[in-house]
């Protein structure tokens, strides 16, 4: 199955239009579970009666997440209404409706109570993730080039809505910094001994044969092995898998005495942005910070703050 000329021929026209490789790969996923379901039919055989078939099955029998639902229907949407032209229109699906979720966010405290367990590479990585405020993908595909600590900042590349932004970058990182770009640089003169570098974006390859022995193109946290790049099959480094940072930060956290927050990757975004609230910035200028394109998803880390953010109290507290 994972190897069918449609599959493949969906895969060149998501590449066509310059979707990420986890956008590609869920997409597949959720078509081929799809094609699954109606017993293998061919997705030009069938149209919207079984996409909402589909779609009620992963709600009502599958009960799954109300965004893995949604993950499902852009991805049917995408191969109906884009590749095959066969435009779904309006199913009549109505999924559930997402409430409003707190995030949990972690005191300034702990955070430096977790980073206490961490050294090296790993400690750098959730440092950046709470004082820059980038989530785990951003922080893992950092280029040598996107550092400037010289001004104290960082660019980060083709984030969420394939879009680039600066952030803050700690001074109080330079020298765990300046270490970790040695190590890098160090790893990328091995692999140009051996004819291959960090993976370069789109046909960077093509119009800069010699791009990969740039210092500037090498991921500040390469991964441990090369691989195979999915677009060109040639042999290259990719950037340390977040699988590497979610096994750190567990172990961490289990070493700690927080025992009752639930805390991942994200966590540390949610943190930076609550407590640069609780400091008095800007609403907007931590939106621009974090990269959201409306306000309204920023102002969700106001409820978080409370009682700091609204300057009351509970009634209780003045009996």
């Amino acid at each position: 199955m994972a190897a069918s000329p449609f599959l493949n021929y969906l895969r060149n026209e998501m590449r066509l239009r310059g979707y990420s490789i986890r956008t590609e790969k869920s997409y597949i996923h959720w078509i081929k579970r799809f094609i699954y379901f109606h017993h293998r039919r061919h997705p030009q055989e069938m149209g919207p009666d079984e996409v909402r078939q589909f779609l009620t099955s992963l709600a009502v029998d599958a009960q799954v997440a109300i965004n893995t639902q949604k993950s499902a229907l852009n991805a049917l949407a995408f191969m109906y209404n884009k590749v095959l032209q066969q435009p779904l229109g309006d199913l009549g699906f109505q999924h559930a409706k997402q409430g409003r979720r707190l995030p949990s966010v972690l005191t300034a405290q702990e955070v430096s109570t977790i980073l206490a367990q961490m050294q090296g590479r790993n400690r750098l990585i959730f440092s950046l993730l709470y004082g820059s405020g980038l989530r785990i993908s951003e922080c893992l595909r950092i280029r040598l080039q996107d550092i400037d600590i010289a001004a104290a900042s960082l660019t980060v590349r083709c984030s969420k809505g394939n879009k680039d932004r600066l952030t803050l970058l700690s001074r109080s990182l330079e020298p765990a910094l300046s270490r970790q770009m040695e190590d890098a640089i160090t790893v990328q003169r091995t692999d140009n001994q051996q004819g291959y570098g960090p993976s370069l974006p789109h046909a960077l390859h093509r119009k800069y044969p010699g791009a990969y022995r740039q210092p500037g193109w090498m991921f500040l946290f390469p991964s441990s092995k090369p691989c195979l790049s999915p677009y060109t099959k040639q042999l290259c480094r990719h950037h340390l898998h977040d699988s590497v940072a979610r096994k750190a930060l567990k172990k961490a956290v289990s070493s700690t005495s927080i025992r009752f927050k639930r805390i991942n990757c994200h966590t540390f975004r949610h943190s930076f942005a609550t407590q640069l609230l609780q400091a008095g910035r800007d609403i907007r200028t931590v939106q621009e910070l974090l990269g959201h394109s409306d306000v309204s998803t920023t102002q969700i880390y106001t409820h978080v703050i409370g009682e700091h953010f609204a300057g009351t109290s509970s009634p209780l507290d003045m009996l």
